[in-house]
């Protein structure tokens, strides 16, 4: 056995009880290992934890262990996978023991469920390169290479591919989960869609109730619904082997509000006339950027399925209904805007094979490769285009002078097509009917910068919904809010003046259900941060 700074290993031998200390060991690092300080704070740098351990785990025998450890010792439990929760569930001051999920990683075939297996610790890239590269298959997951499958999947990931082969969970076959059971002792359990699974309803929470909420899941199995034949490459849905990409740009210059307001309209008005699944246009996703004027430019970025007929049209013809009445040259894209970057020489809508689109959508991301960013977030689904008084807030807001950061953003994003085949109540995601979501985003660098650009972010978000409250409650418009885009201020009764509770802006009527899925679960609420769902009766 080998002891190094940060954890203890054991090294394989034949012996059986070497194997099982193989096992049961893994990395766990404390404050006084230099790798600390890198392994206590995600993807937004606002949050830092300060946790006594975090261990590192590289199979899921050594999960229960870990769990059933910090229950025995009284201790606040959280996971992480990719690092990339938008608030402080993982690093909180409350928290006092992490697992850290990166080493649990792989992405297989297993032929015994006839599914492919990924662990939760995996990497959307990782996962896309070796199921298109190995079996030329995918799942419609989101674009970020560094999201972690953990809570990605766990939340109803959705991406560039939803309109064609709907959200990421509508192909999930099964899940693996360390939960903790009535007489608080840990357990690994594995559990399937299956009809006759007596833990079907524990598969049922992971297709959109959220991350942190039931146990630790370790592994999904993914094949779709009504799959035909055997085997990865016969499971899962097939990307289009290439795409058309193209992006072009509005200078603020050249915008005021009549102009901005048909910008806006315009990508609103079509995305809720093609939202059902039967649309011609379910194979293209896009987004439609408003920067604040200090960046220069509005972008629109559009992937199209270049292998349907007469798909160059159809792009062109999308870029002309959303510039229609507009008035302003559209141009290369040429700033860095939201979570893209530059991207000039997509100004000629470009051919890419799919994965290499994935790579460069995926990795050209300034959010995810300066690791030095705050950031705050809040989201909405769209049912219908806006009325007037939310175009008119955007560009009040997105226009100020009192503060001007040219990375703030407000993305309005596709949605609908496949994703709308499908029932509110088959999985935990519950927005089936919407046409096309937002995310708010403002980065910034230094922490004197916290209070304005959250102030910002609060003021623009509660004005475009001021007639509901400040919240995008569910109505004929709006659609509430993404959980994966999670937002502590939803619980805030000086933010939310709605009267909706945020579990129902997350979840509506599927709450009940997940909340029953807790108290059989999870009865001791072991799994929980600030937007966790709550046993019944709380």
């Amino acid at each position: 056995m080998t002891h190094g700074t940060g954890g203890t290993f054991a090294s394989a031998t034949d012996d059986a009880e070497a194997l099982e200390e193989l096992v049961s060991r893994h990395a766990t690092v404390t404050p006084a290992d230099r790798q600390y300080g890198d392994l206590v704070r995600g993807v937004n740098q606002r949050f830092v934890g300060r946790p006594d351990t975090v261990h590192l785990v590289d199979s899921t025998e050594q999960v229960p262990r870990v769990v059933q450890s910090a229950l025995d010792a009284g201790r606040r439990i959280a996971v992480r996978s990719g690092g990339h929760c938008f608030e402080d569930f993982v690093y909180n001051p409350e928290v006092q023991v992490v697992l850290d999920l990166s080493n649990l990683n792989r992405v297989y075939y297993d032929a015994s469920r006839d599914a492919v297996a990924v662990e939760a610790g995996a990497v959307l890239l990782q996962v896309y390169e070796k199921m298109y590269e190995t079996w030329g298959v995918t799942i419609p997951a989101g674009i970020c290479y560094s999201v972690g499958v953990g809570g990605h999947v766990s939340g109803g990931g959705w991406g560039l591919l939803c309109r064609q082969h709907g959200l990421v969970v509508d192909h999930l076959y099964a899940v693996e989960v360390v939960v903790v059971d009535k007489h608080r002792r840990a357990r690994t359990v594995v559990a399937t869609r299956d009809h006759d699974d007596p833990n079907r309803e524990l598969w049922w929470a992971h297709t959109g109730g959220g991350g942190g909420n039931f146990g630790i899941v370790t592994r999904y199995w993914f094949r779709s619904p009504g799959a035909r034949g055997r085997g990865p490459a016969k499971i899962l849905p097939k990307p289009p082997s290439e795409v058309l990409l193209s992006a072009v740009s509005f200078p603020w210059s050249e915008m005021n509000q009549e102009r901005f307001t048909a910008l806006v309209s315009n990508y609103a008005a079509f995305h809720a006339a093609n939202k059902s699944p039967s649309t011609p246009y379910t194979g293209f996703g896009s987004y439609l950027v408003l920067t604040h004027q200090s960046n220069g430019q509005i972008g629109l970025v559009t992937q199209m399925d270049a292998t349907v007929p007469d798909a160059e049209q159809l792009l062109e013809d999308y870029v002309q209904a959303v510039t229609e009445g507009v008035g302003v040259e559209r141009g290369p894209m040429t700033a860095a805007l939201g979570e893209r970057n530059a991207m000039p020489e997509y100004f000629t809508p470009r051919r890419l094979p799919w994965l290499q689109s994935v790579r460069y959508m995926g990795t050209t991301n300034v959010m995810l490769t300066d690791p030095t960013l705050r950031a705050d977030y809040k989201s909405a689904y769209m049912r219908a285009n806006f009325p007037q008084s939310q175009i008119d807030a955007l560009y009040r807001h997105l226009t100020r002078t009192d503060h001007t950061n040219p990375n703030i953003s407000v993305t309005l994003s596709s949605f609908g097509g496949r994703v709308n085949a499908v029932p509110r109540s088959a999985t935990a995601s519950v927005h089936r009917d919407s046409a096309f979501k937002l995310l708010w985003m403002v980065l910034w660098t230094d922490p004197a910068g916290d209070d304005a650009n959250i102030g910002w972010l609060r003021e623009c978000y509660e004005d475009v919904y001021a007639d509901t409250g400040g919240v995008p409650v569910p109505n004929a418009v709006t659609d509430g809010c993404y959980i994966n885009y999670c937002d502590n201020d939803l619980g805030d009764p000086a933010r939310n003046r709605s009267g909706v509770p945020w579990h129902d802006l997350y979840y509506e009527d599927n709450y009940p259900r997940l909340q029953r899925i807790k108290a059989a679960w999870d009865p001791h609420d072991v799994f929980r941060h600030a937007q966790s769902i709550r046993l019944p009766g709380n």
